[in-house]
């Protein structure tokens, strides 16, 4: 995976996460950031990297789905199943990063979306797993591990549409060479 890849696949994960509430505005803003330095140059990704942490909040609403798109990138509302599917692959993806230890996933997947989510309902039987385990036969080793296999599951599914469009460093425009 190319750099440009790993910053597309990440643009998109932050932008499901904050359509959910799980990240904030600003974190969005640092994600563009992050993608522009990694090769990705369209004029909206430079306006929404260009944000503040105070406009953030306010802009991030109206910038990023244009941004996603200019990338051929897809941006999931919320509030619908695939919306939420996109963010539970996106903070197993966290958790495999190390971002986050096994029972952060689980806690997060199973307060967020309880057993209602058919993609995350194991990760939710985990957490209760983890709720019990003083009092069953199993470690925290043992869930831990197969919440890794669970997480491993979820981010196989391909991050990225099929043909994403992804503007190498060499290909960039700026506005003087128009």
């Amino acid at each position: 995976m190319t750099s440009t890849e790993a910053a597309a696949i990440a643009l998109q994960d932050h932008a499901a996460l904050w359509s959910v509430g799980e990240i904030s505005a600003s974190e969005v803003v640092n994600a563009a950031c992050d993608a522009l330095v990694a090769g990705l140059d369209t004029p909206g990704l430079r306006i929404l990297a260009a944000c503040t942490r105070a406009e953030a909040d306010y802009d991030v609403h109206d910038l990023l789905p244009p941004v996603l798109d200019e990338l051929g990138l897809t941006f999931h509302p919320g509030a619908g199943e695939a919306g939420q599917e996109a963010a539970a692959r996106a903070l197993a993806r966290f958790m495999l990063a190390g971002a986050l230890k096994p029972w952060e996933l689980t806690f997060r997947i199973h307060q967020r979306y309880g057993h209602e989510l058919p993609l995350t309902e194991r990760l939710a039987e985990l957490d209760d797993e983890y709720a019990i385990l003083e009092y069953g036969d199993r470690t925290v080793d043992q869930v831990d591990a197969e919440v890794t296999t669970e997480a491993r599951r979820l981010a196989a599914t391909p991050a990225l549409p099929p043909n994403p469009r992804t503007f190498p460093a060499d290909a960039r425009t700026t506005p003087s060479s128009h």
